[in-house]
């Protein structure tokens, strides 16, 4: 009896930690079909579901970023909805960008600016070829200092536009960066591996405790936990909650390419 309590301590750190990560997977994985909004039809790059904008200001907005779409195969998407939840706002950027395939397949640069007008939140998230270019760092300032100022004048256009404007000087490399712009970007490189170091202690503390003995015996040896590499890709679609919302109209803009978003961005609100 005593080796069996003390074989369910070993295994415990360990079940916790399965049971946190499956229970994460099922948090993002639920509802997602009535919470991301199918692809726009015809596709376009600036997608207004609140009506927030003029519709000369969507018009001249989708002819600035397909005109660079043209020039670069650089997407840059505009994203003005309701609301996000259950997710918040950078996670539902994410799962748009992978849903839509913003960004050309294999050089995966496409970036989605998400605003909610009714929480007052913006984020910018970018693709894993945009990355070394918008960094978060430089996302968070385009956020604080030209989004956010404009917006609290309910200048949103103007915001829109010069916030847009700065991301395509720094994605062509034609913005001298500052000092202070990358300031920020080890945060999210410490965090992951915070979380990493306390995933290696949990597993070697189960694997070491209660002294010797056989795996088998002591029921608390590592294995391996398989991750989905494609967690968002591929499901299915429901369209009901979205509607239409578009960009300008008659855009030649054909479409969007597969592209791939890892995480990289940031936001704010105002």
């Amino acid at each position: 009896m005593n080796l069996s309590f003390v074989t369910y301590r070993i295994a415990l750190p360990v079940r916790i930690l399965l049971i946190l990560l499956f229970a994460v997977f099922a948090i993002q994985t639920y509802g997602q079909d009535d919470v991301i909004p199918d692809k726009p039809n015809p596709q376009r790059l600036v997608n207004d579901y609140v009506g927030i904008l003029k519709p000369d200001e969507r018009a001249r907005l989708e002819e600035k970023l397909r005109v660079y779409n043209d020039s670069t195969s650089t997407q840059i998407v505009i994203l003005i909805v309701k609301s996000t939840e259950p997710y918040p706002i950078g996670d539902f950027s994410f799962q748009v960008g992978r849903k839509w395939g913003v960004g050309q397949k294999g050089q995966n640069n496409g970036l989605v600016l998400t605003w909610v007008p009714s929480t007052r939140k913006v984020f910018i998230a970018t693709g894993y070829g945009l990355e070394g270019a918008i960094t978060d760092a430089i996302s968070k300032r385009i956020v604080s200092q030209i989004i956010a100022p404009h917006f609290k004048k309910e200048e949103w256009y103007a915001g829109l536009d010069e916030a847009t404007t700065e991301i395509i000087q720094r994605a062509r490399g034609e913005y001298k960066a500052d000092a202070s712009d990358d300031s920020d970007a080890g945060d999210g490189i410490i965090f992951f591996l915070i979380i990493f170091v306390i995933i290696i202690v949990i597993i070697w503390i189960s694997r070491n405790r209660g002294g010797g003995g056989s795996n088998r015996n002591r029921g608390g040896g590592f294995f391996p936990v398989p991750f989905p590499t494609s967690t968002f890709s591929g499901w299915g679609s429901s369209s009901g909650n979205w509607g239409g919302g578009g960009g300008g109209g008659g855009s030649s803009f054909g479409g969007f390419g597969g592209g791939s978003f890892g995480g990289g961005g940031a936001g704010g609100d105002y």
